[in-house]
């Protein structure tokens, strides 16, 4: 839903950033911010700073910044909407009833329904385990060693022997069939009418981000098939961008997620204290698995089984980080099956030592790929290498390739160069990669003018912010107009008309964007890192610097413009003219 801005405004000025943040970053006041480390990427010297002048945070480490709405999106992984619902409720604002089309009135009240059975059906298993009917199923459990904490941590349950227990709970509650059988939870036929979906088995609720119960797997506890029975996929269900345990593991700030197969193995993990740690639902892991996982880690160790069929999905697992844009590496669990058999077998702290001895995906596809070559044979070697040679063209990246190319030719003792040209003369021969030039000389690739042309307005913006006193001095000179990248003269708009009032509010600013990226770049621009100048004179140069080169850039802009656009003749003239009259002027910065 749309909230009105003056709504918003109210919202974010309720919510001082001080202290939302601090409920979530343990920070100290340095001169006029408060400093931290970093909730979303793991350092160890504080770069993430809170301004309560701008009401905004930035990280100078990562980039990460914005306002109180972005700090709960980006922590909670929040829409704009939820974060202004949740920060509405946190200062007893009251929003507006939702205007509603009678379609999505309808699609929103059926996926409230699902989430509200689904919630009674976790408590209804969560029960049955602790009574004498789900004797069997605790006693499973307390035989995997989970501890009475980790079976409630993570709401673990239990279904009945008899096959429409749930059923006749549920619509003693007051839920329809119909609703049932959409959410998954039971079924229909001639023979037996409605009944269950799940029947003795030990209950996993699978929960959304959010912490929502959006489904269920039921294990059984013999020997029965199949071992695993999930949920179907319903309107709040979508295995492919789900992750069980994510709810948790998202808010563990690790320097990586662990990635496995079973809910067992999650689990055994959390409760040895890897809490970092998700499975993907009965599902081979996908695209959208990963893009979900991108947001909370860079790196992502594979924990799959070491059996063949472990190693089949890590092979493609690895496909799927790499299209992602992730790190990823592989974990090494012989002589035991699974993180869970390890755990039990070797305790945290062998698996921790696993963990820092994780592989790298590359080196673990290769070893892989070497079981089908017989390196004592010189044309086994040969083809081998050319296999290597073959995959190292993948990189696109030169460093990257060339830095590969290194490292393999030292494990596996080929000769640097000898590797090198085999490479090369695959790749030429392909197109798969370009031979990688060498720089004529030690002169380093000077910034390019598009990055000199964003940095200067960057760095007006940040230093209006700072010092609101100059837009006086400059406001007959600069325009928004002036401000050729879309998202700076968006910003100039807003920020320029402020100062015209006498206001300056930058974090009400980047509530205007809803989409978080946004809200990042907007940040960035408002926390550009000024120069340090020791002297006025210094200082008063590098400003005056900064408005030319805005100027000059606008002008040059328009001029190129005058050819498509009549419009821009009017700046043009106006641009000329201000730059003369620019280049003789001195602004002093008192």
């Amino acid at each position: 839903m749309y909230y009105p801005d003056e709504i918003v405004e109210e919202i974010r000025m309720k919510n001082d950033i001080v202290d939302v943040v601090s409920g979530y970053v343990k920070m100290q006041k340095k001169g006029s911010s408060y400093f931290g480390l970093c909730p979303f990427h793991n350092e160890k010297s504080p770069s993430f700073s809170v301004s309560p002048g701008k009401q905004m945070y930035y990280c100078f480490g990562c980039g990460a910044g914005g306002n109180v709405f972005t700090f709960i999106m980006e922590y909670e992984n929040f829409s704009f909407q939820e974060a202004i619902k949740f920060l509405a409720q946190r200062a007893g604002v009251a929003l507006p009833e939702a205007e509603y089309s009678e379609e999505m009135r309808k699609k929103d009240s059926k996926r409230a329904r699902l989430l509200e059975v689904n919630k009674e059906a976790a408590k209804y298993f969560f029960y049955q385990l602790r009574s004498e009917r789900g004797k069997a199923g605790y006693q499973y459990l307390k035989g995997r060693q989970l501890s009475d904490e980790t079976i409630k941590k993570f709401g673990l349950g239990f279904a009945n022997m008899t096959s429409n227990d749930l059923v006749k709970y549920l619509k003693g509650k007051g839920y329809e069939d119909k609703l049932l059988q959409e959410a998954g939870l039971a079924s229909f036929d001639e023979k037996f009418g409605m009944h269950d979906k799940f029947w003795n088995r030990v209950m996993f609720p699978i929960q959304d981000i959010n912490h929502r119960v959006i489904g269920f797997g039921g294990r059984v506890m013999g020997d029965a098939k199949p071992k695993y029975l999930n949920s179907p996929e319903t309107m709040v269900f979508d295995k492919s961008r789900n992750l069980y345990g994510l709810n948790i593991a998202r808010t563990a700030r690790k320097n990586n997620i662990i990635l496995c197969e079973g809910y067992m193995d999650v689990i055994a993990m959390h409760q040895a204290g890897f809490s970092q740690a998700v499975a993907s639902l009965g599902t081979a892991f996908t695209e959208g698995q990963a893009s979900l996982l991108k947001r909370y880690a860079q790196e992502v160790i594979l924990a799959y089984d070491s059996d063949g069929a472990g190693v089949t999905a890590a092979l493609r697992a690895i496909g799927i980080l790499k299209e992602a844009g992730l790190t990823g590496k592989v974990l090494n669990l012989e002589p035991y099956k699974d993180p869970d058999e390890f755990i039990k077998n070797k305790g945290a702290q062998a698996f921790e030592e696993r963990l820092g001895q994780a592989e790298n995906t590359f080196f673990f596809e290769l070893r892989m790929l070497q079981r089908d070559y017989d390196l004592k044979d010189p044309e086994s070697k040969t083809r081998f290498y050319r296999e290597i040679a073959k995959k190292l063209c993948g990189f696109p990246e030169e460093v990257e390739r060339e830095n590969y190319i290194q490292a393999v030719a030292d494990k596996y003792q080929i000769g640097f160069q000898n590797l090198r040209k085999l490479v090369l003369s695959y790749a030429s021969q392909t197109g798969l990669a370009k031979p990688v030039e060498r720089p004529k000389s030690g002169i380093q690739k000077k910034t390019s003018p598009e990055e000199n042309r964003k940095k200067s307005q960057r760095l007006l913006l940040t230093w209006l912010v700072e010092e609101p006193s100059l837009y006086e001095k400059i406001r007959k000179y600069i325009s928004p107009e002036d401000f050729t990248e879309d998202l700076y003269k968006k910003v100039a708009v807003k920020l320029f008309e402020g100062l015209e009032k006498g206001e300056l509010n930058p974090a009400s600013i980047i509530s205007l964007f809803t989409d978080e990226e946004e809200q990042r770049a907007v940040a960035g621009v408002f926390n550009t890192r000024l120069m340090e100048l020791s002297t006025k004179q210094e200082r008063e140069k590098a400003f005056h610097d900064i408005i030319l080169s805005v100027k000059r850039n606008s002008y040059e802009y328009f001029s190129g413009q005058l050819g498509s656009d009549v419009n821009a003749l009017n700046q043009v003239i106006a641009g000329k003219k201000a730059l003369e009259e620019l280049s003789k002027t001195h602004i002093s910065l008192d």
